[in-house]
C-alpha cells in the first residue's frame, strides 16, 4: 500500500489512530519503555499499515514515541526529572493562563465542570478515569479560554508528560485535588482574576509535592 494518506477518508482513519495511540499512551496502557509492534497494534485497532505508521510516525515527531540505542521505536519513558520540568513550565504559564480566561468562561461552561466534582466529592473512592476526565476537561477549558493559543498549544504539550507520569506512578491521593479544584471553580465563577491566579498556582505546587512525597 502507497505510504501517503490517498483520501480524506484515510486521513481520518490516521486520525482517529493518533488519537486512539495517544489514549494508549497518556492513560499507560501502552507503558513507557514498551516496544511498539505495528503489526500487532494495527491489528488491535483494526486499521491497515498506512494509517498506523502515519500515526505512529506523528506520536514520534511530538516526541511520545523514541528509537532505543537499537532504533527500535518505543513508548517514550518519562524520567522524574522530565515531570518536574514540565511541572514547571505549567507552573509558570497555567496562572497566568487562567487569569486571562476569567472574563471568558461563562457559568453554563463551568456548571458541568462542578457537577462532574460534585460526583468525584460524593464516591468515598472516585473511578479514577472519571477524576482523569475532570482534569482534562478543567485545565483544558481554562487553557483555550485564555485566548492565547501559543500559551494553550504549550499547557497541553506539559500536561501530557505530567498526566503519563502521574498515571504510571498511580500517585495516591485522597480525593485528589478535590479542595484545590473547588477553589479554582470558586474563583473562575466569582470572576476573580487574582483569586483563580492563586488558586492555580497553590493546585500545581500541591501535585508537585504529592508526586515528591510518594515517589
Amino acid at each position: 500500500m502507497d505510504d501517503r494518506l490517498n483520501d480524506e477518508g484515510e486521513a481520518s482513519l490516521a486520525d482517529e489512530t493518533y488519537r486512539l495511540l495517544l489514549a494508549d499512551i497518556l492513560s499507560a496502557r501502552l507503558a513507557g519503555g514498551s516496544v511498539v509492534q505495528q503489526r500487532r497494534l494495527a491489528s488491535k485497532h483494526a486499521v491497515s499499515r498506512s494509517p498506523m505508521r502515519h500515526a505512529l510516525g506523528r506520536l514520534e515527531g511530538e516526541g511520545l514515541l523514541i528509537r532505543n540505542d537499537k532504533g527500535v521505536l518505543c513508548v517514550r519513558v518519562i524520567t522524574l526529572k522530565d515531570y518536574l520540568d514540565s511541572l514547571a513550565m505549567r507552573m509558570l504559564l497555567e496562572p497566568s493562563a487562567i487569569a486571562l480566561a476569567v472574563p471568558h468562561m461563562a457559568e453554563e461552561e463551568l456548571a458541568p465542570l462542578s457537577v462532574m466534582l460534585d460526583a468525584i466529592e460524593a464516591e468515598p473512592d472516585p473511578d479514577p478515569e472519571l477524576v482523569w476526565q475532570f482534569d482534562d476537561a478543567l485545565h483544558g477549558s481554562i487553557a483555550a479560554a485564555s485566548g492565547n493559543s501559543f500559551m494553550a498549544a504549550t499547557i497541553g504539550e506539559m500536561r501530557r508528560y505530567t498526566t503519563i507520569f502521574e498515571r504510571q506512578m498511580a500517585v495516591v491521593r485522597a480525593k485528589p485535588g478535590v479542595a484545590e479544584h473547588r477553589a479554582i471553580l470558586t474563583a473562575l465563577s466569582a470572576h476573580d482574576s487574582d483569586a483563580a491566579r492563586q488558586a492555580m498556582a497553590r493546585h500545581l505546587e500541591a501535585v508537585r509535592q504529592g508526586v515528591l512525597t510518594n515517589y
